[in-house]
């Protein structure tokens, strides 16, 4: 899954999917989103993307997610 444009604000509804807050269901896993059960499938990825150019965000955020910054230029990779 792919959220585009994502702000310095994340909205509290992704909390059970950036914590992965699984839930046993008979043989598998749910996450509640909302006040919804999903099921949990072991492949999924959740991927966010910015078009900020340098997002600051806060350190309770950042321990949730693995944050990638592909503005690296050729010069940057050089030093």
């Amino acid at each position: 899954m792919l959220l585009e444009n994502v702000g310095e604000a994340l909205d509290p509804a992704l909390e059970p999917i950036l914590l992965m807050q699984l839930v046993k269901a008979g043989s598998g896993f749910v996450l509640k989103v909302g006040d919804k059960p999903v099921q949990y499938n072991p492949t999924f990825r959740f991927f966010m993307t910015s078009t900020l150019p340098n997002p600051h965000y806060p350190p309770e955020t950042s321990v949730k997610v693995t944050i990638l910054n592909f503005a690296i230029t050729q010069a940057g990779l050089e030093e």
